[in-house]
């Protein structure tokens, strides 16, 4: 891969403006690499690229076709896999099993989006005598992707995989903070027979590139992930032109724990669902709340893990690596230093090893108690590894708990009355419940979205390919 290039109709293309932005790597702060400083004029030639292989060769295609590409893609990334995870871990600072996760995972993304692809069906409908009405499924045509810098492969699989199978050609804005797998991903991908302009990479900083790919009038839909605030601004942007967009948004999800639940099964999930990547997961766990006379046994047991707990740079493979970046740790310890202000207390925290270079971004994972619902903590996403615990009396406190805040994406369910798992399940606010476990593995095939500021529209599982397309009626006069 060469440095400071975009990935444009199957090749590198320099900057427009010729200029660079440093790619640090979170463990020691160290920039390693160098990103093209992307603008409008690279996301307007992507986007031409674009239309040429939609109205071309990619467009052209049948789904079986499709079908085929991405099949290849799916096996060339499980063959690179181990490349793709060491650029992923250095890149983003996540441990280096998780980066091996993420990297099975996007190949997982583009196996299940290859099988699909020929199986978007349309529907004959019952109508007036004398008339055959039927639906068809199109591709909105030039499809704009904003993907994030905490799981970039992931994201971007389930991202790009759904729009090229549906028959969308792809512009991506990945992150600026970490996008290097993504462009390695750009060059298997017309190793595996991609057209050109099928899938372009424009690298840069939201407010230029992302910006201007919000706004261009040749997108025709816009997929997001990010911020609340990032969102809103992106949907204004891409009003201008009527272009629809998909949000993934993020969200304080809470994992709601009854007396009656198997604490040995929930234990080691709680933990995982808030320290995986450091916290800096939209769907993270980041709020446990307790039926109360289960609250300080629970509160004990989980107060040991985390003290067990070791943070350290990805290389090591410890529980956790370092943040991001300065800026996302600095926010993070502007959450605990409000905590500490208004005196909530650290029931238990981490380790950061000693081995860790000062200069890194770490963290170590806080587990905060009695924390009062209407606190900033309790309602706003930290994303970083800290988790908020809460106790609650009985169902009915416990959705108040689990509903009062702004977001939904994900809930927990743990206990081991059934009429209880479905009572809660369809009165929380979220786009995904998972009663006795959390996440589900991954879950490529599951639909994953959210209510309220949490976004809207699906990714994931064959619900993903509807977004992605255009629903035609097509109503024929025949006697």
């Amino acid at each position: 891969m060469e440095e400071a290039r975009h990935f444009i109709g199957n090749q590198w293309v320099a900057t427009a403006s010729h200029e660079t932005i440093p790619v640090i790597d979170p463990s020691d702060g160290q920039v390693f690499a160098q990103l093209g400083r992307g603008n409008a004029a690279d996301i307007d030639r992507a986007v031409q690229a674009a239309r040429r292989a939609y109205e071309g060769p990619w467009g052209q295609a049948s789904a079986a076709d499709r079908g085929r590409v991405l099949y290849r893609l799916s096996m060339i990334i499980a063959a690179h896999q181990d490349e793709l995870a060491h650029l992923e871990a250095r890149d983003t600072g996540k441990p280096l099993k998780q980066a091996h996760t993420d990297a099975a995972g996007i190949a997982r993304y583009f196996e299940f989006y290859a099988g699909a692809a020929d199986k978007l069906h349309g529907e004959t409908l019952p109508y007036q005598n004398g008339f055959t009405v039927l639906t068809i499924r199109e591709p909105h045509g030039v499809t704009g992707h904003v993907v994030p810098w905490n799981y970039p492969l992931q994201i971007f699989g389930r991202s790009v995989g759904a729009a090229l199978a549906a028959g969308n050609a792809c512009v991506v804005k990945p992150a600026e903070d970490a996008c290097l797998s993504i462009l390695r991903i750009a060059e298997l991908a017309a190793e595996a027979g991609l057209p050109e302009g099928a899938l372009n990479i424009v690298t840069g900083y939201g407010y230029e590139a992302g910006a201007a790919l919000a706004r261009h009038p040749g997108i025709d839909h816009i997929s997001f992930t990010g911020s609340p605030a990032t969102g809103a601004a992106v949907v204004k942007m891409a009003a201008d032109n009527h272009v629809p967009v998909t949000l993934e948004l993020g969200g304080k999800s809470p994992q709601i724990v009854f007396a009656d639940a198997d604490f040995d099964a929930a234990l080691p999930v709680l933990v995982s669902a808030i320290v995986q990547n450091a916290g800096q997961t939209c769907s993270a766990g980041s709020r446990v709340l307790i039926e109360r006379s289960a609250y300080e046994p629970l509160l004990e047991r989980l107060s040991e893990a985390f003290s067990a707990l070791k943070v350290g740079p990805s290389k090591l493979d410890l529980d956790c690596g370092p943040l991001i970046s300065a800026k996302q740790q600095q926010r993070v310890w502007d959450f605990l230093s409000d905590a500490q202000h208004d005196g909530i207390a650290m029931a238990a925290h981490g380790e950061v090893i000693a081995e860790a270079p000062e200069a890194g971004f770490y963290q170590a994972p806080t587990l905060l108690r009695d924390v009062p619902p209407a606190h900033r903590l309790a309602r706003e996403e930290v994303f970083g590894p800290v988790l908020c615990a809460m106790p609650f009396d009985d169902e009915a406190d416990a959705l108040k708990l689990a509903n009062g805040t702004d977001f939904g994406l994900v809930a927990g369910i743990w206990t081991r009355d059934g009429g209880r798992q479905m009572r809660i399940a369809r009165k929380v606010r979220s786009g995904q419940v998972f009663i006795n476990n959390y996440g589900a593995g991954g879950g490529v095939e599951l639909p994953f979205g959210g209510v309220k500021h949490s976004g809207h529209g699906r990714e994931k599982g064959f619900e993903a390919l509807y977004g992605f397309t255009v629903l035609k009626t097509i109503a024929i006069k025949h006697g």
